[in-house]
C-alpha cells in the first residue's frame, strides 16, 4: 500500500510505501501518542479513513525528510492525500473476495477490483508476498 500526497500546485505526487510492519518503534509510539490509538487500532483506522490517523501518518513520512517539521504544520485537503493498494495487494484482495463473497455483490466487487488492478501501481518488491496493511 502507498500513501500518496498530491498537494495543490505540485507537479508530481509524493509516494511512500506504507507497510505497518516496517514502521520503527519510535515512530509507532509517536503515532500512538498523537492519535490516542494503539498500533493495531491505528493501522485499521488509517485504512478506514480516519483523518487524524492519516494526518499523523503523513506527518511521520514528511518528518523523515524534514526533521524540524511540527504536526501543526501538516494540513491537507482530503483529496490531496490517499491510500493506494499496489497491484499485488489488489490481486490478493480479489482472491479473498472471490472465495468469500456471493451473488450479485460478488460480481460487482470483482468487476470493480479488476478495474483497479488494471490501473494500479506495480511494485516489483510486492510480487508473490503482498500483505494487507493492518498490523498483526
Amino acid at each position: 500500500m502507498y500513501l500518496v500526497y498530491s498537494p495543490e500546485g505540485s507537479d508530481e505526487p509524493k509516494r511512500w510505501k506504507y507497510n505497518p510492519r516496517k514502521i520503527m518503534s519510535v515512530e509507532r509510539e509517536n503515532l500512538e501518542r498523537i492519535t490516542g490509538r494503539n498500533w493495531s487500532e491505528f493501522t485499521k483506522d488509517v485504512v478506514q479513513g480516519s483523518s487524524l490517523c492519516r494526518r499523523a501518518l503523513l506527518f511521520t513520512y514528511l518528518k523523515r525528510e524534514h526533521p524540524t517539521l511540527k504536526l501543526d504544520d501538516v494540513d491537507f485537503a482530503w483529496d490531496e492525500l490517499k491510500l493506494e493498494y499496489s497491484k499485488a495487494e489488489l490481486v490478493e484482495l480479489r482472491s479473498t473476495v472471490a472465495e468469500s463473497a456471493t451473488g450479485a455483490e460478488r460480481a460487482a466487487v470483482l468487476a470493480k477490483l479488476d478495474e483497479e488492478i488494471a490501473d494500479a501501481y506495480e511494485d516489483p518488491e510486492d510480487e508473490g508476498k503482498a500483505q494487507l496493511p493492518v498490523a498483526d
